[in-house]
C-alpha cells in the first residue's frame, strides 16, 4: 500500500511539475535572446511570384516588407557559394548537371518558367533575371534583412565558407542556417555556434516525443528556430494519395501542429515557423496555433493577409 501511494505521489508531482514547467518555462530555462521576430518569410524570395533565388525575386519581397529571406545554398567547382535549390540544375535550367561540377562562370540562366514546388499545378513565369546569384550578392543587396539559409549538401568546405561570408557581412546576429540534416546541423554549430541553428528532422522527431512524455520542459535545446512543414497541406491532392497515406498525413498533422507545443517554445525565445504556406486558411490556422511566423511562395498574398488581420495577429502574439 505505501509503495502504490509513493508511486502515485511521484507521478503526480512528476505531471504537475512537468504541466508547471511546460506553461512557464522560464522558471527552469533562460529566455532565449531574440535579435529579430520574423512573421513574414518568403520562400527561396518567393517563388510563386518571381523565379526562386533569384535577386529579382529577393528584392521584390524586401520591397513588400518581408521580415526573413529564405534560401538554398550549394558551392561551385571554383568552390563559389551560390544560392540555389537543386543539386542538379536540369529542373531549374535544362541542363543535366550539378552544380559542384559547374564553375561559377559556365552556370547556365534559369528557365523562363519554373514549376512552384507546394502549389499544385502552378508554374511562375520570370522576367529578365534569370541568373543564378552568389551568396554574397543577396548580403551586399541586403544588409538588414534577416536570412534563413538551407545548407543543401553536406560539404565541410561548404559550411566553413558560408560562415566566413555571415562573419564578413556582420550578419551572425540575424542569420539563421542549417538542414533536415542532423550531421549537417551539428557541422553548422561546430563551425560557428554564434550563428542560430535550426532543428534537424532528428531532433524534431525528438522534440515531439519529449513534448508528449512530459519531457520537453526539463530539456535544455540549442536550437533558436524551429521549421516545420504544415501536413495538412499534402491532402490538398487527396485523389493522389493512398488511404494509408492519408492517415500518415492525419497522424502527422495532429502530433506537429499542437499550440501547446508552440507556445511552449516561443516562451523559451525559439521561434516556430511553419512551411510552405500558400493559401490564406493555411495562414490563419499556423497563426492561431501560435506559430511566429509563416513561410510561403507567395509573399503578397501573406502581406494582404497580414494587413487585413493585424489586430488578430497582435491579439495572437501578446497572448501567447
Amino acid at each position: 500500500m505505501c509503495a502504490a501511494v509513493y508511486v502515485l505521489s511521484t507521478v503526480m508531482g512528476y505531471v504537475l511539475t512537468s504541466a508547471l514547467l511546460l506553461k512557464c518555462p522560464t522558471l527552469l530555462h533562460r529566455r532565449k535572446r531574440e535579435p529579430f521576430l520574423s512573421r513574414h518569410i518568403s520562400h527561396r524570395g518567393g517563388a510563386g511570384e518571381n523565379l526562386e533565388n533569384t535577386m529579382a525575386a529577393f528584392k521584390h519581397a524586401v520591397d513588400l516588407g518581408t521580415d526573413m529571406l529564405e534560401l538554398d545554398c550549394h558551392m561551385t567547382k571554383d568552390e563559389q557559394v551560390v544560392v540555389s535549390h537543386d543539386a542538379n540544375l536540369e529542373r531549374s535550367t535544362g541542363i543535366s548537371a550539378y552544380i559542384s561540377d559547374v564553375a561559377y562562370a559556365d552556370l547556365p540562366p534559369y528557365l523562363c518558367k519554373l514549376g512552384v514546388t507546394f502549389q499544385r499545378e502552378c508554374v511562375c513565369e520570370g522576367g529578365e533575371d534569370k541568373h543564378i546569384p552568389l551568396l554574397r550578392d543577396v548580403f551586399e543587396a541586403f544588409p538588414n534583412t534577416p536570412v534563413n539559409i538551407d545548407i543543401k549538401v553536406n560539404n565541410d568546405t561548404l559550411i566553413k565558407k558560408v560562415s566566413e561570408l555571415v562573419v564578413k557581412y556582420d550578419r551572425e546576429h540575424i542569420t539563421v542556417w542549417g538542414n533536415s540534416s542532423n550531421q549537417i546541423v551539428q557541422k553548422c554549430y561546430k563551425e560557428n555556434p554564434r550563428i542560430p541553428v535550426l532543428f534537424s528532422m532528428r531532433r524534431v522527431l525528438m522534440l515531439v516525443g519529449l513534448f508528449y512524455t512530459g519531457l520537453l520542459p526539463f530539456v535544455p535545446l540549442k536550437e533558436q528556430f524551429l521549421e516545420i512543414p504544415m501536413p495538412s497541406i499534402v491532402t490538398k491532392d487527396p485523389d493522389k494519395m493512398t488511404r494509408s497515406q492519408h492517415v500518415i498525413t492525419w497522424l502527422a498533422d495532429t502530433l506537429l501542429m499542437r499550440r501547446a507545443l508552440f507556445n511552449h517554445l516561443t516562451a523559451r525565445g525559439i521561434q516556430v515557423y511553419v512551411w510552405v504556406l500558400n493559401d490564406e486558411k493555411d495562414f490563419k490556422r499556423a497563426f492561431d496555433l501560435g506559430a511566429t511566423g509563416v513561410m510561403t511562395d507567395f509573399p503578397t498574398k501573406l502581406r494582404d493577409f497580414m494587413e487585413k488581420n493585424v489586430i488578430f495577429l497582435d491579439v495572437l502574439y501578446n497572448f501567447s
